[in-house]
């Protein structure tokens, strides 16, 4: 093995993904098996974890799909138990797992902006914090909290106000854990994509008017395919990404550069 694939490459460590049961979620999982890591798929759907577990274990991962909300503390601590109990440690979290909520911000419902907040900033904070006293306990560890490109300037075409906020907020917590833990070997930092067709985005994909205006505004003139995440994905979960950490990696075609 070559010293640049020794760099990138991730055999033997363990990987959590959240949100691992549709989209880009299962990108990341596929991403991560085929640098060499095993897995621990998290998602409210286990039928679907259970499929793509058994996917990646014929591709050669050892792969542990679990029910999980995190939203829930109790769940994400239970999570973080099984993973060390199955594997004996934790080297990698990405922290995937999101839901938006498009209405008008003079419209949108306490509950549902609350609802919202809840999965995208709670929800990450608490897997970054149960994974990552894992991580501070071993004196290393990657954590990778999955921003969006709204999370660095705002929607206003696609108005949602909650979203934007959890994910801004995301944007700057992952500099606050960053600058918190770098001294102890725990690295966080973020991506933020742009247009991936996922559950989120199927109904803007499926509508030519929406795809015109997408092609339109961003500078690359299409949107991203999830396999263009792999790469900002295999670099901050491995070693070539040493020393980097506090930063947010855009994978949008150009959408936050003008």
């Amino acid at each position: 093995m070559s010293a640049v694939e020794e760099l990138f490459g991730l055999t033997g460590r363990v990987a959590v993904v959240t949100g691992a049961s549709s989209g880009i979620g299962v990108g990341f999982a596929r991403a991560l098996a085929q640098a060499g890591a095993n897995l621990v798929l998290a998602a409210r759907r286990v039928d679907r974890l259970e499929a793509l577990a058994v996917e990646l274990a014929e591709a050669g991962a050892e792969v542990l799909p679990m029910a999980c909300d995190v939203t829930d503390a109790k769940q994400v601590e239970a999570l973080k138990d099984a993973c060390l109990e199955r594997f004996g440690r934790v080297d990698i979290l990405v922290n995937n797992a999101g839901i938006t909520e498009v209405v008008p911000a003079e419209n949108e419902s306490d509950e549902a902006f609350l609802r919202v907040l809840n999965v995208n900033l709670n929800g990450t904070f608490y897997c970054a914090q149960r994974f990552g006293r894992a991580m501070l306990e071993a004196g290393q560890g990657s954590i990778i909290n999955i921003a969006s490109i709204f999370g660095m300037v705002g929607s206003g075409s696609i108005p949602q106000a909650s979203y934007v906020a959890s994910k801004g907020a995301v944007v700057n917590m992952t500099r606050e854990l960053a600058a918190q833990w770098a001294r102890r070997g725990v690295r966080v930092n973020a991506i933020a994509p742009g247009f991936f067709l996922s559950e989120m985005t199927e109904n803007m994909f499926s509508d030519e008017r929406s795809m015109s205006w997408l092609r339109k505004k961003t500078p690359a003139g299409r949107p991203g395919e999830v396999e263009e995440l792999y790469g900002a994905a295999i670099f901050l979960a491995s070693d070539a990404s040493s020393y980097v950490t506090g930063q947010t990696i855009a994978v949008d075609g150009g959408w936050t550069a003008i």
